[in-house]
């Protein structure tokens, strides 16, 4: 059996001892009261994190629903949320979660086993779109008493990825408000109902979700806010502008254009964070619909690859703030990442000499064949992609069609209708292959589920693979897998990886508390306060 129980809790007590401001740590002394107002550019339609594991649902639920254990600095990289303690069997097909004692949901029913029972078998196994490949082998859930829960596994499952998976997949939510219902029209996917330091007040569309302080929470005399307002702010010059005015104290998630981050880090009272998102690394890629019959040829995959400059991306795009990406894991997670695959470095002539090879000449007007190219809405960057793209494609013969809609009709039509040529997406790496990776590369999985291979792309070595990874034990053998995985990924291209990249936080330096662990934007900001 592997304990995990005094680390874990040794972590928990080092917990808000320090905070991050301008990249300077110092000591604090917490102040009661305040209201913190912050910048929110999307308003996501379904804020069930048990159902949608996706980083613009977690920055406002995980302040209301928990997760059995959150992410942190240094060893052993994890804090116990509404778990204290959880242990492995040996072979493979159990955990075992001590529960949190004395915890009520925002509605005064006790927290128990059962909770998490319910969450985990008809939530994260059934319609979350990343536990439906973590939990898929969860067959039951026993709870011999209310403070334990059991999670009990068809086919060997790695503590490590069970251990990975508990901040972003694990978020519990009240089982009697749910059982009975169906699930995915229940209301309290909108007026969220945790355990929490912050219960949800009210939502008005297209103006701010608003919290407020849950005076019940386990983790007295925290949380130290009144409240939080996320006002709804699409337009990102309005959002410089609302930090600048103090109408707001705090941007997350690069959502103040990088263009101003410079000018704003000179602004009195304004600070540019840039810890407390190393858990939630983002990859800039190129989706591509194998459906499409000139896409699913490798050699115009390999050309579209040769045509992208990474560089002028880092640099142009990203104003530096990235890294060019060398396959589906970054290079961050040293425990899984190999540089060791086959690159595709710019060079438009090769770029065309395999269109060419594929037989697709330029016509008279200088074009191969054009695409429909979707660029996500949910970043700058990733819009500003989608006219590199279109620019870049262009000077090697293929025509691209921009087309532009919004959050959820771009879901739709990529993750459910598969209406699309090509697309540029974001997807986020969870600390672990198997949470948020590999399901971007895997066949087989139903249309609608966002954020997943909806591609057309299936390989039965790369299932194969991606199994195997997926029951591995022994950590040393199960990132030699994950090496192979990205190995066989790199030379198949199903979608392109460009960069990498996190994010920056500008806030008010009267706000503190910022950036105490590797999730922040998405964690429970319990240990978040202002100055008088």
């Amino acid at each position: 059996m592997r304990l995990e129980r005094r680390a874990l809790l040794r972590a928990g007590s080092l917990l808000g001892l320090a905070t991050i401001t301008g990249g300077r740590a110092r000591a604090q002394t917490p102040r009661r009261g305040g209201v913190l107002v912050v910048a929110a550019d999307t308003e996501p339609r379904n804020l069930n994190p048990a159902m949608v594991a996706s980083n613009g649902v977690f920055y406002v639920a995980s302040k209301v629903i928990e997760p059995l254990a959150e992410m942190a600095y240094g060893e052993p990289g994890l804090t116990p949320r509404l778990a204290l303690a959880f242990e492995g069997s040996k072979d493979g097909r159990s955990v075992t979660l001590r529960l949190r004692p004395n915890v009520r949901f925002h509605d005064g029913k006790p927290f128990s086993s059962a909770d998490v029972a319910w969450s985990a078998l008809e939530l994260w196994k059934k319609h979350q779109n990343l536990g439906r490949v973590v939990f898929k082998d969860l067959e039951a859930v026993d709870t011999p008493d209310p403070l334990t829960a059991i999670l009990r596994f068809a086919t060997p499952t790695p503590l490590q990825l069970v251990r990975n998976a508990l901040p972003a997949l694990t978020a519990v939510v009240p089982r009697h408000l749910y059982e009975g219902t169906d699930p995915l029209a229940n209301p309290h996917n909108q007026k969220l109902v945790g355990t929490g330091p912050f219960r949800f007040v009210e939502y008005r569309p297209g103006q701010y979700y608003r919290l407020e302080r849950n005076p019940d929470y386990w983790d007295a005399p925290r949380p130290w806010l009144d409240g939080i307002v996320f006002r709804v702010l699409p337009d990102r010059g309005a959002i410089a502008a609302a930090l600048e005015s103090g109408e707001i104290r705090l941007a997350a998630f690069s959502a103040v254009p990088l263009a101003d981050m410079q000018r704003l880090a000179k602004v009195p009272g304004i600070a540019v964070i840039d810890k407390g998102y190393e858990g939630i690394t983002y990859q800039l890629t190129v989706e591509i619909n194998h459906r499409r019959k000139e896409l699913a040829d490798l050699r115009v995959r390999r050309a579209i690859a040769h045509a992208i400059d990474p560089n002028f991306v880092v640099e142009r795009i990203f104003l530096g703030y990235a890294k060019p990406s060398t396959g589906p894991v970054p290079r961050f997670d040293t425990r899984f990442y190999t540089a060791e695959v086959p690159t595709y470095t710019y060079d438009p002539k090769r770029a065309e000499a395999l269109l060419d090879e594929a037989g697709l000449r330029r016509g008279a007007d200088g074009v191969r064949f054009t695409v429909e190219l979707l660029p996500a809405p949910w970043f700058e960057q990733t819009r500003q992609m989608g006219d590199y793209l279109r620019q870049a494609l262009k000077a090697v013969g293929i025509e691209a069609k921009l087309v532009v809609k919004d959050p959820a009709g771009h879901q739709k039509a990529v993750y459910t209708d598969h209406a699309f040529d090509l697309a540029i997406g974001s997807p986020v790496y969870r600390n672990d292959p198997a949470i948020s990776t590999t399901i971007l590369y895997q066949g087989g999985l139903p249309p609608g589920v966002p954020f997943s291979n909806q591609y057309g792309w299936a390989d039965s070595a790369m299932d194969d693979l991606i199994a195997r990874a997926a029951r591995e034990l022994d950590p040393t053998a199960r990132s030699e897998l994950y090496r192979r995985f990205q190995r066989l990924a790199a030379e198949h291209l199903p979608l392109i990886p460009v960069v990498e990249f996190t994010f920056l936080t500008v806030a008010s330096t009267s706000v503190r508390g910022v950036a105490d662990n590797p999730r922040w934007a998405t964690s429970h900001w319990a240990d978040t306060w202002l100055e008088a």
